[in-house]
């Protein structure tokens, strides 16, 4: 369908931003410890991958059949097979890496040791552990040929055991041990000894006592190799009409956890008899295992122990107040006077809470709506609205419980809040709500008046802290009422509305963007300036894209700022060189969408909380809010021109995804995340000075 563009393939693609969060992992001016973490996160990206991505090509693969939305001239078995190069590769570097951090680690008198390495002192101590902590939680399956293969959880951690003779080595079984991920910790910290310390995975404690573990055999050599399997995470809803949503969720959910197998990631020291009977048992082929080091589930690094010092971290950036709400301050009264743009994590998400928290106990207020698509496993916010419908106010929530992996923990605060008694939406048939909106209507002086806040990032206090967001905190009735037709829609899908200000898809974000690429389009051809500056996570829609490369012939100067996947070649003569795109991977995820257009010196701004994705443009309930407010909007777009000042974190998204930095042309250093938190906490200190 789209041949003849210049694209790049999706999956490619992101496994190009995987590539940058492992650059993050070696960078030597990235803090020791950090290194560590984004391994982890490295590893935790991948997993999902396979999850989600590769299991859809694996079915494309299995049909014969390309999607729609698989860009490039690959064939889904071409596809197939440059993941699985492109993997093999990334393994290797990143055990490199991690050796690399064990040297740096133990130029800090910290050791990650293995069991064979442990004294008698240190011996007796993991034997202790390992009888108190760890045993009650071991159950070793012994395998045969003959029964049946015990199922694997997905992306649990297991040692395949081999169990052998020395005398005589054909006598031997095979076991399987699942290391319990949720109970124990990964990784034990043993006592210090003369300045040193000492760390062992739980992995290695098992190693250690694996005799204890099979003493009623008379085997004396033992091999454990960790084994960990990836299932494809498809939901499959059934057609059953008798059954509700969330009877239809919760069912295939369970299907989930025993999805078919797309990955088997095993220690390369594992015998080749072990590893063929491991495969023959789970019917996987050879092509379908990925070799890597001793250990897997390297995401429990986002948990490692915090033994290092202070050096060993990002230096702490604390979250600072909105200047405009300054403690024991009516947020409502505030926002009754002007809009206030929240900018997190610089600003704290305790400003969020306090809003819904005053909604929930004002008198005056009515009635309370809000989205949920990810929020914290011990939520404030839902506590905030259970507080609201025990006060007596109305409360509504859209609760999308079709949010990936996180679907059960919705199902189950769907339930919670019924049954407290607020009106629980549970999504709109066919569409994921993905928008950030809360509504709240308060009666003043005889009349309903709406509040609204309108964001790009998830109610959840955790993410708040990690994800670079806004939130727009507004009672300008030109948004705040538009929110409110949102509610109804939600309350009753068959009621369309038109809006003037508020951007929703799959209404009419697509159409709107596309009418303001075409007026920068015009501009270009009329001689005037003609530009754009466009930050989003993803850009992959054959449709904008597409855009993008007209505007650029046209002459529009496209400045992009793309941390994940991005479809574009850009740079070509004659077809692109008019745009130029960087990703940003630091301390923080950048999850901001904001996007600005020149408009002929009447600049446009929104914060969206689309990406431009065929789901969210086509299949998705986004909302893009215009900013109207001439100091908010001039925040926003210093921002914008901070990042594409950074020298430090930035690449340079080019064709041949070589994820070189971004050096800038000065000799001074620039650094996006830390630079804007400065220029935030200069607003908020000067207005502290000025009061």
């Amino acid at each position: 369908m789209y041949s003849k563009e210049k694209f790049i393939n999706r999956e490619i693609s992101w496994l190009s931003f995987n590539e940058r969060v492992l650059q993050e992992a070696q960078d030597p001016e990235t803090p020791l410890f950090e290194r560590i973490r984004f391994i982890g996160i490295f590893s935790n990206n991948l997993d999902e991958f396979f999850r989600v991505r590769v299991a859809a090509v694996r079915r494309m693969v299995a049909l014969g059949r390309d999607e729609e939305n698989l860009l490039g001239e690959m064939t889904p078995e071409e596809l197939h097979n440059k993941i699985q190069e492109i993997v093999y590769e990334q393994q290797n570097k990143v055990q490199e890496i991690y050796a690399n951090i064990l040297e740096e680690l133990e130029e800090n008198n910290i050791f990650i040791i293995e069991e064979k390495d442990l004294t008698e002192k240190q011996g007796e101590f993991v034997r202790n552990y390992f009888y108190d902590k760890v045993l009650p939680n071991l159950v070793p399956i012994m395998l045969s040929k003959k029964n049946k293969f015990p199922y694997l959880r997905d992306r649990s951690v297991y040692l395949a055991v081999k169990l052998w003779k020395k005398e005589d080595p054909e006598d031997l079984a095979y076991s399987l041990i699942r290391i319990p991920g949720r109970s124990v910790p990964r990784f034990l910290v043993l006592p210090e000894e003369n300045g040193k310390q000492f760390v062992l995975y739980l992995d290695d404690i098992i190693r250690f006592c694996m005799a204890d573990i099979f003493f009623y055999f008379d085997y004396d050599m033992y091999g454990a190799y960790t084994i960990k399997i990836t299932r494809d995470a498809e939901l499959d809803l059934d057609d059953d009409i008798s059954k509700s949503f969330v009877e239809k969720m919760s069912h295939s959910l369970k299907k989930r956890k025993k999805g078919k197998p797309v990955r088997l990631l095993y220690d390369r020291e594992m015998p080749d008899d072990l590893l063929d009977f491991l495969l023959k048992k789970m019917r996987l082929a050879k092509s379908d295992a990925v070799p890597g080091g001793r250990y897997h589930n390297h995401k429990d690094f986002m948990n490692f122990p915090e033994i290092g010092k202070k050096e060993h971290y990002y230096t702490n950036l604390p979250p600072s107040r909105h200047k405009d709400l300054p403690p024991f301050t009516s947020i409502l009264k505030m926002m009754r006077q002007k809009d206030i743009l929240l900018h997190f994590p610089y600003h704290t998400f305790n400003h969020v809470l306090d809003f819904l928290r005053e909604a929930a106990i004002d008198p005056q207020v009515k009635e309370i709506g809000l989205t949920i698509y990810r929020v914290a496993a011990d939520s404030k916010v839902v506590n905030a609205l259970l507080n609201a419908v025990r006060n007596g106010k109305k409360v509504t929530v859209v609760v999308e419980l079709q949010a990936r992996f996180d679907e059960e923990a919705n199902i189950l605060w769907s339930n919670k809040l019924q049954e407290e008694g607020a009106n629980v939406i549970n999504g709109v048939p066919g569409m994921k709500v993905h928008s950030k909106l809360v509504w709240v209507q308060r009666k003043e002086e005889g009349k309903m008046r709406n509040y609204a806040y309108i964001g790009t990032g998830n109610f959840h206090e955790g993410t708040a802290r990690v994800y670079t967001d806004k939130g727009l905190l507004t009672a300008d009735s030109r948004l705040a009422d538009e929110v409110e037709k949102v509610f109804m829609f939600f309350k009753q899908n068959y009621l369309h509305f038109g809006y003037e200000h508020l951007v929703v898809s799959p209404f009419s974000m697509r159409k709107h963007f596309v009418k303001n690429i075409n007026r920068e389009i015009e501009l270009a051809k009329q001689g005037k300036p003609a530009w754009m500056i466009l930050k989003m996570n993803s850009l992959i829609d054959p449709g904008m894209m597409i855009k993008l490369y007209e505007a650029s012939q046209a002459g529009v100067k496209i400045q992009l700022i793309i941390r994940g996947i991005f479809g574009m070649q850009i740079g070509l003569e004659g077809y692109s060189e008019n745009i130029t795109a960087i990703s940003i991977v630091d301390k923080y995820l950048e999850h901001t969408r904001l996007f600005l257009f020149g408009a002929d010196g009447e600049e446009k701004m929104y914060i969206s909380s689309a990406d431009w994705m065929s789901r969210n443009l086509n299949r998705r309930i986004e909302v893009a809010c215009p900013i109207y407010n001439e100091s908010i909007k001039a925040e926003l777009k210093e921002q914008l021109l901070i990042q594409l000042k950074d020298n430090s974190k930035a690449r340079i998204l080019d064709p041949k995804l070589l994820n070189t930095y971004s050096d800038g042309e000065t000799d001074k250093k620039y650094r996006a995340q830390e630079d804007f938190y400065n220029y935030i906490k200069s607003i908020s200190d000067s207005e502290t000075e000025n009061n």
